[in-house]
């Protein structure tokens, strides 16, 4: 993958996220496109902060923003990867969706679980997903580096998504030690996985097909015994199978992966 994009925010989880963002960049001697975005949003639509509150704010803002920018940059520098920098003020989501749409993937954080406090990383994984045209690549918390040349879990059920995801990680897929097709769900229809396998081969990729068996598990909870159990580096899988409005209110695969995920987690729609 040549051209990732990179989220930039001032948060406990971005040093990790630059570290995944530098592993894929030197894989395929990639460009990092960095995309810092300044939320003004909330402080512009107040209507009584007046002008020169207003501005007093967005400075603040600019600076901190500035400082973060100086130390991230001054790693860069170090580090043998090609790199620019994008600046933008606005909404932090839209902006990432417009910036992606020529990326190869975008790198973002696993949200946080429970409150939301200023260094969690924001928790726009599930918004960003739904509406770039990019593989969005979630960096669980606390993980420090992509092992691209190791063994990797495609979750599949026979879904457009899931072969959407498949085929615009073949890049990537590539460097893998073997790709393990699991598919978990009973009531599955559409692609067999044995197609996705052949597809894989035709790319010269090694790949194995297990029926794995729920156990009466929840699907995200088979996937992640499926990931451990097969010691497998990441994850991929299609997103939002079913609408984003039936995930929220009863649950869904994908929701409940970006929220426990423990290994990189790519993501597409």
């Amino acid at each position: 993958m040549k051209s990732i994009m990179l989220h930039i925010h001032d948060d406990a989880e971005q040093a990790n996220r630059l570290q995944l963002a530098l592993d894929l960049a030197r894989l395929g001697n990639g460009h990092i496109s960095c995309v810092q975005v300044a939320a003004v949003e909330p402080y512009a639509s107040d209507p009584y902060g007046g002008l020169f509150g207003l501005a007093a704010i967005i400075d603040t803002i600019h600076d901190q923003d500035k400082l973060a920018r100086q130390a991230i940059e001054a790693r860069l520098a170090r580090e043998d990867v090609a790199w620019d920098w994008r600046c933008f003020d606005g909404g932090v989501v839209e902006t990432l969706i417009a910036q992606s749409r020529l990326a190869d993937v975008l790198v973002v954080s696993q949200p946080m679980t429970g409150r939301h406090v200023h260094d969690h990383p924001l928790p726009i994984v599930g918004d960003v997903v739904l509406h770039t045209s990019a593989p969005v690549l979630v960096a669980p918390i606390g993980v420090r580096s992509f092992q691209a040349d190791g063994n990797v879990v495609l979750a599949w059920n026979g879904s457009a998504e899931a072969a959407h995801a498949m085929r615009l990680t073949v890049p990537l897929l590539r460097h893998a030690a073997c790709v393990h097709i699991v598919e978990v769900s009973d009531d599955t229809s559409g692609t067999p996985p044995v197609e996705a396998a052949s597809y894989l081969v035709r790319h010269g990729i090694p790949c194995e097909v297990h029926d794995w068996p729920a156990k009466g598990r929840r699907t995200a909870v088979a996937l992640l015994h499926a990931v451990a159990e097969l010691n497998a580096d990441y994850l991929v899988m299609g997103a939002y199978g079913h609408s984003r409005l039936r995930e929220t209110v009863l649950g869904g695969v994908t929701r409940a992966l970006i929220q426990s995920t423990t290994v990189p987690l790519l993501l597409a729609h």
